[in-house]
Order: structure tokens, then sequence, then C-alpha cells
């Protein structure tokens, strides 16, 4: 009620004389005018940032120049507008009723416009020709084409001038449809080692039927897609594979992220926890004000920036059938969890955002705090982490009015979610189980103390150290890996600890207190959430984790040994999984095709002829290292050409995906999709990318690269792996598994991937 009686602006009462005496509060009218400023402020600045989007490349000022440079000649009778000042100044009525001189004035600025308007779609549309050319990345390493040369003197022509977060988006091309036949004949060869002779010919049959029958049609509509959306792939993408899918999104949607393991800037848990959190707000602002700067290939080629929107205040909604995602404009205020009790968080005060040293204070506010968690409020998060459906009934009925509604608005429409873990996590190297356990941590918890629908979950453990929990249907991994990568140089640039571990700076003005979130459970309300618990728990303890910390070496020697790293690694998994396996199987590897308006991921096809050539040549010993390493490098050759193909938009996985759907749409089974969609991925992996951001030298710091992070498996008897090349001489690998499977095991294919790998280096070390 405190908080209700504080919030009151004005109170009046009648005096015996029957006057009315008004009483206002100045405290609460001035908090009203600061928040209408900082609103009409916000949307000045958006408005400004659109028109600055708008014209680029060009600049607002060009318009200026434009009107002023027609309206001086039109003056000295020279026309450059070829007739169309004369048009507008005869023709349009609002000019007509104007009176000389102000009617040419008005014709100029008209005129000038339109074809400032002009001038710029015309660069738009070149600048979007030029970004569909690809040929760069087929290029020979230190090798250019004329062609390729030519493309690149014109990219540096239109240059980046000053571009801001979204500035590319209006001329970044679409994804393209792949032709049907392209993606036939590269599917047929990337099931090739998989199959037998006579596999291999019914599947040559089903594919013949297909594309002379059904397909030609699903591709039309494909077609149409394509023209009327602005990427064919991406709003089937976040709807079929994420937001309808009704099973756990713990474990088998979401991912996590680490610490950089080989440091720890402070083992005080609120002052690690404030600073990050205050890096985080510093990050969420320069994506709301646009001055995040645009990612770029090789410092030309712009990514797209579209995830970014969705980054902080968005949580998954869940539904009967499907989910949605909401995403506020605007909030001011993040979610604290500890020891099962949910707390409400200022970040704003006084129209400035908090210092790290005024949110340390907060969050010991909230750790010294000896309050028990209310009936149910332990482990509420635990619906998060169960089937969706049962969550959606539950949150109608038990979570859409009252103080539960409340409260739950105040975690949803929050920035982000903190969770202060009463568990310590570390990094031993003589026991793997350590960071075992760190990295299932940040996958699952306890299966109750993450928000498993927000966006992302900021852990940070009782001794300092930290990590992530995202959710992903909103963006892929790169994105969150951006502001993970952006927080770590953060921590140490701008944040900085005492000799005591606490955040630096003083306390000038006393910040809000954090406010206990209320709720009202009643056991049948309490029995559904024990039920997703329960769920939750048998679904974590199935996770088989491990985390290998190869420091044997890394990026240096491979491109010492003259082959991509990317194509280095994934060979060694091929290798690896042959002899842990005894086989070959359908390999996933996540690219990205960015390059495109709203492009979000496509699959490389990793398990090749020519990598299958190479693992058994590896096995074979009438091989000499001499044959191994030229089939090694044919098949990192063939491995880096899929690669650019999935990036370049001929793909084979996201194309079959859509054709897939316009047949349900269309009602049609075709025996093809429906054989090809059923597919198990067996060994899914992923590579997480840093160096996304100058704030941290990594020459200068190189023990500050984060460990990387991972998923669950994606199959029942599959391994999930997912690796950061964490400099010269180290890599991490984040493998998963189930431990219901008898055939799988993250430890043991740990091994055989080092092994692997070192039998590759003695492969060049010999030669």
């Amino acid at each position: 009620m405190a908080e209700a009686h504080a919030a009151v602006a004005f109170s009046f009462s009648v005096t015996p004389d029957g006057e009315l005496d008004v009483n206002f509060n100045r405290d609460v009218l001035r908090a009203v005018w600061e928040s209408g400023i900082r609103s009409w402020r916000r949307r000045f600045e958006r408005f400004k940032n659109r028109v600055h989007n708008g014209a680029y490349p060009a600049s607002p000022m060009s318009w200026l120049f434009g009107v002023t440079f027609i309206l001086a000649l039109t003056l000295a009778q020279y026309d450059v507008s070829f007739g169309l000042v004369r048009k507008i100044e005869h023709n349009l009525p609002m000019v007509m009723d104007i009176s000389a001189p102000y009617d040419l004035y008005l014709s100029c600025i008209i005129s000038a416009t339109i074809l400032w308007m002009a001038m710029i779609y015309l660069m738009k549309w070149f600048i979007m020709k030029l970004l569909q050319y690809h040929g760069w990345m087929y290029d020979p390493r230190g090798k250019m084409t004329i062609k390729t040369k030519i493309w690149l003197g014109m990219m540096k022509f239109v240059g980046h001038r000053k571009a801001q977060l979204y500035s590319w988006q209006g001329s970044l091309p679409k994804l393209p449809v792949p032709s049907l036949e392209g993606t036939m004949t590269r599917y047929l060869k990337s099931v090739r080692p998989l199959l037998n002779d006579s596999e291999y010919e019914r599947m040559s049959l089903l594919v013949e039927a297909f594309k002379s029958g059904i397909g030609k049609k699903l591709q039309f509509y494909l077609y149409l897609k394509h023209w009327w959306s602005p990427n064919y792939v991406a709003d089937w993408w976040e709807e079929y594979v994420y937001l309808r899918g009704r099973s756990p999104i713990m474990v088998n949607s979401n991912f996590y992220g680490l610490d950089a393991i080989l440091v720890q800037p402070s083992s005080v848990q609120v002052a690690r926890a404030a600073n990050v959190s205050h890096a985080f707000l510093t990050f969420m602002n320069l994506i709301d004000r646009e001055q995040l700067q645009p990612i770029y290939v090789n410092k030309t080629v712009p990514l797209c920036s579209a995830q970014y929107e969705r980054m902080f205040q968005t949580t998954r909604i869940p539904g009967i059938e499907t989910d949605m995602l909401v995403h506020v404009q605007e909030s001011n205020h993040f979610t604290v969890y500890h020891q099962g009790r949910y707390f409400k968080v200022y970040f704003k005060h006084k129209g400035r955002l908090l210092k790290p040293c005024e949110i340390e204070v907060m969050l010991q506010q909230i750790v010294d705090n000896k309050s028990e968690p209310s009936t149910g409020e332990e482990h509420l998060a635990a619906l998060t982490a169960g089937d969706r459906t049962p969550w959606a009934k539950a949150r109608k009925q038990f979570f859409s009015k009252g103080v539960n509604r409340t409260s739950l608005d105040a975690i949803e429409k929050g920035a982000f979610v903190l969770a202060l873990d009463e568990d310590e996590q570390t990094y031993d190297p003589e026991d793997h189980t350590k960071l075992d356990n760190y990295c299932r941590a940040m996958l699952h918890g306890k299966g109750y103390d993450r928000w498993f629908d927000k966006s992302f979950t900021l852990v940070v453990c009782k001794n300092g150290r930290i990590g992530f929990n995202g959710e992903h249907s909103w963006a892929d991994a790169p994105i969150l890996g951006h502001l993970w990568e952006y927080c770590m140089g953060a921590d140490v640039v701008d944040g900085g600890y005492d000799d005591s571990g606490h955040t630096l700076g003083k306390v000038v003005t006393k910040p809000p207190h954090p406010i206990r979130l209320q709720w009202e459970m009643n056991e049948e309300c309490v029995e559904v959430i024990e039920t997703s618990l329960a769920q939750a728990t048998k679904l974590l303890n199935d996770v088989d984790l491990h985390l290998l910390v190869h420091d044997e070496f890394g990026k240096g020697f491979m491109k010492k040994s003259r082959t991509s790293p990317d194509a280095f690694i994934q060979l060694a998994l091929q290798l690896a999984y042959f002899r842990d396996a005894g086989k070959f199987c359908l390999t996933y590897e996540a690219s990205m095709t960015r390059f495109f308006r709203e492009g979000r991921t496509e699959t490389v096809r990793s398990c090749t002829n020519e990598s299958s050539a190479f693992a058994k040549a590896m096995e074979d010993t009438t091989k000499t290292n001499k044959e191994r390493i030229a089939l090694m490098k044919e098949a990192a050759n063939s491995h880096q050409d899929g690669y650019r193909d999935a990036m370049s938009g001929k793909g084979i996985d996201r194309h079959l995906f859509c054709l897939y759907v316009v047949s349900k749409y269309l009602g049609i089974e075709t025996p093809f999709l429906k054989e090809v969609l059923s597919e198990p991925w067996r060994l899914s992996t992923s590579q997480t990318p840093h160096q996304q951001t100058d704030k941290l030298d990594l020459v200068k710091h190189p023990n500050y690269i984060s460990a990387g992070g991972g998923f669950g498996p994606v199959a029942d008897d599959g391994y999930g792996v997912s690796y950061i090349i964490a400099g010269e001489d180290c890599i991490f690998f984040h493998i998963s598994c189930k431990n219901s499977c008898s055939t799988t095991n993250s430890l043991r294919f740990g091994k055989v991937i080092k092994k692997s790998l070192a039998d590759i280096k003695a492969l060049f070390e010999e030669n």
C-alpha cells in the first residue's frame, strides 16, 4: 500500500468553511513531467532515425541542398527539372491557388523532393544489386577476380557513411528462391554417403517424381510468396519451427552461454550482477537509439539487423495451439529471481540510467531480504519449462487478473530476467564435472529458476560466475552472442571492481527500493506448477552434457595448414562420429543468411561424399598421409562450397521446408517431402561467432573470451555439438546427448573428438 499512497499526485479536503484545500505532491508531478519529456524525446529520436534510414545512403541535408540548387537555377532561368517545376506550377491545384512568386517556390520544393526521393530509390536499388553479388565468397583464398575487384570498388564508393543499426535494411536484397532442379541435385548429392545403391536409386526415383510433378506447383506458390514478402522463409520458420511447437522449450529449444572461464573479475555476486546488468542496459539503449553499429563481413558487406529489435522487453506468450512473441516498446525495470522470490527492479531514476554501484545497492537489498516465498512462487517458472498447452491454460485461468496478472506483467514486460543463484560454479582443469555442471546450470538450471519464455535470463552464480539462457524463437545465437561479447568487454573496460570485488563509484542518490512481486495461487494452480516441474525434472535429468576444453592447438595451427578452421573442425567431427558410431549420419551445421533482409539461418549438410572418403581413409591403413591430406583438402573445399551456397541463398533445407509448408496449405501429401522432413539430424553442430564488437581487444586480453555456449541434443540417439574457436590455441566444444540412449555418451564423444583433432594435426606435422 505504501507504493499506492506515494503514487497519488494530489489530494484535497473540504474545510469547515466549505473551502476546497488542494495539496499537490511536487515529486510525483515532476516525475509525470519528466516521463512525458522522455516519451516525446523518444518519439522524436525514432522519427529522426526513420528519416535517416529512409534517406540512407543519402542524408536528409542532401534534400535541402537539392531544393536550394533547383530553386537557384530556376530563378536564374535554367530548368534542370526537365519541365517538372512548370508542370507542378500550372497543374497542381494546391500550387495554382498560391500567388506569385510563392507558387514558383513551392513548385521548386515539390519537384526537388520528388527528384530527391527518386535519387534515393535508385541508390538503394543500385546497392541492392551490388549486395546480390556473392562471387567474392567463391574466390580462392588470397586471390581476387577482376569482377570482385570492380564490385569491391563500387561498394567502397557507396561507403558506410554514418550507418545506424537499421540503415541498410531498405537496401538488403531478398532471399532468393533456389531453382527446383538445383535443390534436388544438391539434395541427392548430400544423401549419397548415407545410402546404399538400392536406397539411393529409390530416393532418386522419389526426387524425379516430385520434380516433374507436384514440385512445380509448390515452387510456383513459393515464387508468389517471394514476390509478396520481404523473406519467403522467415515468418514460416518462426511460426512452424518454434512457436507452434507444443513440447517444452527448455533443453529442446533454448540455448545457453558461459562466462570467460579463464578469468574471474569478481567473486561478489551482486557486484558482478550489477556491472553486467548495467552493460546490458547500455546495449539496450544503443539498440533503442539505433547507435549500435551494423555488423559487416570483411568490413564491407552489411548483415541484416532485424533480429536486434526484439532482444530486450520480449517474451514468448504460450497459446493453446501456437505461442506468440510479445515485445513492448519501452520498459524501465527488470525482474530478479532470488531464493524462490521475484522482485521488480527499476533501472532508471530521475530520468537517468542508474550506475552499477547503485544497481548493486538494490541487488544487495534483495539478497538481504529474508522473506519466504509465497505459496507456489518458488517453482512458478516451471510452467515455462513444461509443455506449452498446459501453461497456456494455466496462464488464462490463474494469471489473467488481480495481483497474479500484475506480477506476471512485471516479468513479461521487463527488460530481462536476472537470476541470482545460490549455487557456485567454477572451472577446474583437473575435474571436468565442475565445468559440465556449470553448463547444465545455464542450459536448464533446476527447471524452475529460469524464466524460459523470456528473450533471455541472465544468471549470476553465488561466486560471481555468469551465464545466460536464451529463448530461440525471436533470434539466433549470434545475436545474443554479440550482446554477450559486448558485456565481456564492458565488464573490463567500462565496469571494473575495487580491491574487495565491489563495483566502482559512489552512490550519490539513494536508488529506488526493489518491489517484491505478490502472488495468490490456490491448490489447483500449485498442482499445475508441480506437474510442469515433474516433467521438466525428468527432461533435464536425461541431459548428458560435457564441455571439452581443447587447448592442444587452435586456429593458429589450422591457418598454418591452409585449411578453413570451420572446415577443419567439421571434418574432425565427421571422423569422430564415424569412429564412435561406425557409420555416417545426416549432419546439421547452422550457417547464417543475414546477407538478405530478415535472414536467419540455413543448413550446411556437412556429411558429404568427400568428407566420408576422408574419414574412411583415416581408418584405412593402406592409405598414406599424403593421400589423406589430399582427401582432406578436397573435403574442406567441398565443405566451404556448401557453406557459401547456404549463405548466398542456395541452401537445401529451408527451400524444402517451405515447399513442405505450401503442400500442407494445399492439403497435398508428397512421399518425398514427408520422408525428407522426417530424417533425423543425429549430429547437429553450430559454431559460436566472436569478435562482433571491438569493445575488448582479445589480443591484449585473450583470456576474456567467452567459453561459448551450447544447446540440447536434437535427436534422441544423436549429439548436439557447439564450438567456439577461442583464439589461436583453444577451442571449446559443448557436447550434449541423452542419458536414456545407450549408444551415446558426451564424455566419450569428447575424447574421440580430441583424438580426431590430434590425428589430423599429426598428418600435417609429418608432411
